[in-house]
């Protein structure tokens, strides 16, 4: 029996955290994974858009999820986003992610060269069958891998036992509702634009992954409770004010993550430095972004958590 009960909740996804020189910060990752733990989610995601995964290396992953694991200490879920663009790779990760027991692993289709479905299906089987003791969650964000996940190769994957779900972060709601058609209760299909978080989730969703959870977890925390609680109105309300946040932080010069770890800085005390080249560094016009946004957060969550 799947126990699906461990991805149903509000997971973070987890932010690359670099030292001052741009190398992998430890203490960073650390401080990060205790935040999660104090904040009450249910899991984090690892090493996946939010961690600048395609700017890393396969060392890179590796030393973060290992820190992860060692601070988290079983009290997350750990989903580790194990792919890379080339198969060897990703399957070197997936044995490594399993080697220190993470819950899922996940993978977005290779990117770059458009590969039929079946091409893609042999790549996200290799490296299932690399963590054969780990569930598998499929990773479908086609505005940025340029491949979307159709019905035809989710069913295909379904013959794999160790797939579990779908991390949807195509923009139609619609989709969320026909991959939890098609895999009924024993597929799980998280919710991943967080724009429409409460969207997917009434439509179907029964868990959600998204990159801008971490710098406000409090919100999504609410909003997800007051879906449970069949009051819509209010987790409305709050939708709203996340996206104001959210349009707030991506109209900086810089990086939205760049701005996040800048605004956890402001209002946790978290130190994760800035974002890897070539995504852009912040500017200092972009100072009165992050204090706008941090004070939009702190107004929120005064209004909707009192």
């Amino acid at each position: 029996m799947r126990n699906l009960e461990k991805y149903m909740g509000i997971i973070p996804a987890f932010y690359a955290c670099y030292d001052s020189d741009g190398s992998i910060s430890p203490q960073g990752v650390r401080a990060l994974t205790d935040y999660f733990v104090e904040k009450g989610v249910k899991g984090v995601y690892v090493n996946g858009s939010s961690g600048e995964c395609i700017y890393q290396s396969v060392e890179d992953k590796k030393r973060i999820l290992e820190n992860v694991m060692e601070q988290s200490k079983g009290r997350l879920t750990v989903i580790a986003h194990v792919a890379c663009n080339n198969t060897a790779d990703s399957m070197e990760l997936a044995r490594h992610a399993q080697s220190l027991h993470v819950d899922a692993i996940a993978a977005i289709p290779p990117i770059y060269f458009h590969l039929p479905e079946h091409a893609i299906a042999d790549y996200w089987n290799d490296i299932s069958a690399a963590a054969p003791d780990t569930d598998f969650v499929i990773y479908n964000i086609p505005q940025l891998a340029g491949v979307a996940l159709t019905m035809d190769l989710f069913a295909k994957m379904r013959e794999n036992p160790r797939v579990i779900g779908v991390k949807n972060s195509s923009m139609p709601v619609q989709d969320i509702q026909m991959f939890k058609q098609a895999g009924g209760d024993d597929y799980i299909i998280f919710n991943g634009p967080d724009e429409q978080f409460i969207s997917g989730r009434v439509i179907g969703a029964q868990g959600a992954i998204g990159g801008t959870y971490g710098v406000m977890p409090e919100l999504f925390l609410k909003m997800d409770a007051l879906v449970k609680d069949g009051n819509l109105d209010r987790a409305r309300e709050i939708q709203y004010a996340v996206n104001e946040i959210i349009y707030k932080m991506c109209s900086a010069h810089g990086n939205m993550y760049g701005v996040i770890k800048a605004i956890l800085k402001v209002n946790e005390g978290l130190d994760l430095g800035g974002v890897r080249k070539p995504l852009p560094s912040l500017i200092p016009e972009d100072k009165a972004i992050v204090d706008e946004a941090a004070e939009m957060i702190r107004a929120a969550k005064a209004t909707f958590l009192s």
